[in-house]
Parts: C-alpha cells; sequence; structure tokens
C-alpha cells in the first residue's frame, strides 16, 4: 500500500516517515523517526528507524539465532522498533530482495519482511537485499487512531530517503527528518505534541 492509497477521501501515509514532535507525552517515541510501512482504515504499522538497541549488532544475533553467515557482516546495530510485538524481527529492506509468501511491498522501493529467510538472505553471499536494517518490534496504532495523531500535532511526517532509513548515524536522524521537510528542532516547542 502506498500514499496514494485512499479509503473515502483520506489519503493514508503508509510509505512515509513520521517525526515525533517535542512533547509527544510518551518516551517509548521521544525524538522518534518511524518509517511508516503499512496505513489503511484498519491499522497502522511502522518501524523505527534511529532507535539503536545497545550492545546487539546483527552479526550476534543472527549467530544467537543460529543463522551462519557466508559473508562478514558489518557490526550495525540491532534497532528497537516499536513497542509492539518487541521479541518479533522485522527487516526493513529495499525491494532488490523479496521472500515469497512474507515480503509486504511498501512504497518508494522499499519492503518489508518478519522471517528467518530474509536473515539467512542477509547472511550469504548473493541473496539478499542492497540495504536492510533489523529491528525488534514495531510501532502499531489501532483504526482512526494515527489519524488523531496527526491532527492533534503529534506527528509530522516526511518523504523517506536511504540515508534516513539506513545509515548508522542514528542520533541525528530525527534532525535531519525536521530538516527534510524545512523545520530546525530548535524551533519546535515543547509544547506541541502529546500522545
Amino acid at each position: 500500500m502506498d500514499a496514494s492509497d485512499q479509503d473515502g477521501g483520506l489519503d493514508f501515509l503508509g510509505g512515509r516517515m513520521l517525526i515525533a514532535m517535542p512533547g509527544i507525552g510518551d518516551p517509548r517515541f521521544e525524538r522518534a523517526v518511524i518509517m511508516l510501512c503499512v496505513h489503511s482504515s484498519e491499522h497502522a504499522m511502522g518501524i523505527a528507524v534511529n532507535r539503536p538497541v545497545e550492545g546487539l549488532v546483527v552479526p550476534d544475533l543472527l549467530e544467537r539465532l543460529g543463522i551462519k553467515t557466508e559473508i562478514r557482516l558489518p557490526a550495525r546495530l540491532v534497532l528497537a522498533g516499536g513497542p509492539v510485538e518487541r521479541e518479533r524481527g522485522f527487516v526493513l529492506h529495499t525491494n532488490d530482495y523479496a521472500a515469497p509468501q512474507s515480503t509486504l511491498p511498501v512504497a518508494g522501493g522499499l519492503a518489508l519482511t518478519a522471517t528467518r529467510e530474509v536473515l539467512e538472505a542477509m547472511a550469504s553471499r548473493d541473496a539478499g537485499p542492497r540495504q536492510a536494517i533489523l529491528a525488534l518490534g514495531c510501532a502499531g496504532w489501532s483504526p482512526g487512531q494515527l489519524e488523531r495523531e496527526i491532527r492533534e500535532n503529534v506527528w509530522l511526517t516526511c518523504e523517506p530517503d536511504e540515508g534516513l532509513l539506513f545509515d548508522d548515524d542514528h542520533e541525528s536522524k530525527w534532525a535531519r527528518a525536521l530538516a527534510k521537510i524545512g523545520v530546525s528542532a530548535g524551533q519546535l516547542s515543547s509544547q506541541s505534541g502529546r500522545a
């Protein structure tokens, strides 16, 4: 589903990034940047792309899961994708990889896969996606919840780019996402949003 999908006149935001406003009122989302993978009249789901799990890197997690690596994987940090299903792994990746029956296309050349197949592909010589992040958990919203939060100025939105999604400079992603829409982090009041 992409941002052009419509239901009852509402433009859905799947394929866009959410940027948490200061004062969101929920420490789990303070300064969060979330890639919104699904947005429909029934629910919304996304992956936080700037919340590393300190000390947990992809090669170590794959080893714990018994996945043999054919290549030397970079020691990229695993991300905390959100407070829902925190034990489940989600891989947000470029759409040059797809697992039959389990890859969800996301707008803008991206896809989401949450099966062991994608982890095995990432560890292989030729089969993996060009770019990928591994996150534990996701963020989810019930029907109408995200729309209400956006009306209440809890979230801003911007178009994704590979730097915001896949680079390892997690500390600056929030400010860089704001800059994409012409906003300086210093201009925002902490009274703006609330969850």
